[in-house]
């Protein structure tokens, strides 16, 4: 009897054990990690995987259960698990309990979104989630966005866009707080070496903008940032658009980290001037709660995304095209793709606009108390209050190869996961909140971690 199958009417009876299985070895591999990631750093978690593995192409197998317990188990206790309160580093969020049953779903089907044909009622969820979205966020009523595996993607698109606009050389002009995706699509695509500007205050300052486009020979297509990866700044979007318009710019917006903001009343004046972009990267496994991946690139008027389009006749023939069949060729560069969509979808609607909103409005309000506690204890230096989830901070007195050590020391006891981010010519650590769950009594064990009695041994 062959293995059996995920889809199709006995699908869901073959996985539902399998799944007991699975959520079992997560719990245990959990409780043996027992902190946000395993003790021991790079040798040891090595070792145990090694040994936990065995010959990963055995002769004879061991059979479903055997296989999952064992490596579902060693991947959760050698994971860095971003559900825990005390694993901070990255821009990687823990994933909505009803977003990962969503990808279940997603990964069981195994629709492709490259035809009609492979994925009927996938290509229409799309289709809507994807207009809603980019019309909620941008504003404009004709707006649409593309599905990406994240903000290095879709920023990569944006520039492919841009330089198929215009039949001369286009200028990128960008920041030095920008992400290291879009300098290096430049690379990728073939286009001029970009303009980058000094941001000495970690936001991308207009003046500068102003006088770099007057100086630097056009077309020119400026990207600003809304959420930099090192302190969760936002550049001055409304004052860069202006100049953008004065020097007949395009304005490519980067809020891979920050775009969600946009649907929270509470902090949507942050991003005033989102609605002037020609494309905008959103990424939904930042502060969307989203699992890896589910990027986005939105454009205010679909016309924008025309030289994405591609015929191929076995995906989409033209005859098929005229027949009614929607033509999903032209809505990636990638060819198979996943249903990333449903994911969010699931999530929209389970949640809805307010309860997206509290888990954002929530999540910053824990980075602002993080940012009280900071200023108020006597042996740490906060950097600045933070802007969006992101903090920066050290301990008084410390060099930054101390700064250095002391992260590296947390890592190797698997006691907290802390980031890196160097400002104003000095070393921080950094702390990127997006756990919602995250409580106060969390973040004084966070200080006390880093900062331990008299006599302790503890890192």
């Amino acid at each position: 009897m062959p293995a059996p199958l995920a889809g199709g009417p006995a699908g869901p009876a073959a996985l539902r054990p399998l799944l007991d299985t699975v959520l079992t070895a997560l719990e245990e591999g959990a409780r043996t990690r027992r902190g946000p990631l395993p003790a021991g750093g790079p040798d040891t978690v090595a070792h145990r995987v090694r040994d936990a593995l065995g010959d990963v192409l055995p002769d004879h197998g061991t059979g479903d259960h055997e296989a999952l317990t064992t490596l579902v188990r060693t991947l959760a206790e050698g994971a860095a698990d971003p559900a825990h309160p005390h694993c901070l580093a990255h821009l990687h969020c823990p994933p909505l309990a009803v977003a990962t049953a969503a990808d279940l779903a997603a990964t069981a089907l195994n629709p492709s979104l490259d035809s009609w044909d492979q994925a009927p009622a996938a290509s229409e969820i799309e289709t809507l989630v994807t207009r809603t979205l980019a019309r909620a966020i941008l504003r404009t009523p004709t707006a649409d966005a593309l599905v990406t595996t994240g903000g290095t993607e879709a920023n990569q698109l944006a520039l492919l866009l841009a330089r198929e606009r215009h039949t001369a050389p286009v200028q990128l002009v960008h920041g030095a707080n920008a992400h290291h995706s879009l300098p290096r699509a430049t690379w990728l695509l073939g286009m001029p070496r970009p303009h980058t500007l000094p941001t000495p205050r970690g936001t991308l300052d207009p003046h500068t903008l102003d006088r770099a486009l007057t100086e630097t020979p056009g077309p020119h297509l400026v990207a600003a940032t809304a959420g930099t990866t090192d302190a969760g700044l936002i550049d001055p979007l409304d004052t860069i658009a202006a100049v953008c318009a004065r020097h007949h710019a395009e304005l490519h917006i980067d809020a891979a980290y920050g775009g969600l903001l946009a649907l929270s009343p509470t902090h949507r004046h942050r991003l005033a001037g989102l609605e002037h972009a020609t494309t905008l990267t959103l990424d939904l496994h930042k502060l969307g709660w989203q699992p890896v991946a589910a990027g986005l690139l939105a454009v205010p008027d679909p016309t924008l995304l025309t030289p994405l389009a591609y015929q191929a006749d076995y995906l989409n023939a033209d005859d098929d095209t005229e027949a009614g069949l929607p033509d999903l060729l032209g809505r990636s560069l990638r060819t198979t793709r996943r249903p990333d969509i449903l994911k969010i979808a699931a999530t929209l609607r389970a949640l809805g606009r307010d309860g997206l909103t509290d888990l954002i409005d929530r999540t910053c309000a824990t980075a602002h108390r993080l940012a009280a506690l900071l200023e108020a204890h006597p042996r740490f230096e906060l950097h600045a209050p933070p802007t969006i989830s992101t903090v920066l901070f050290r301990p008084v007195g410390a060099t930054d190869d101390d700064l250095a050590a002391l992260r590296r020391n947390l890592l190797r006891h698997g006691r907290a996961v802390l980031g890196r981010a160097t400002a104003d010519g000095r070393l921080w650590l950094k702390a990127t909140l997006l756990n919602p769950h995250t409580t106060e009594g969390d973040l004084d064990t966070l200080l006390k971690l880093l900062d331990p009695p008299e006599g302790s041994t503890q890192p």
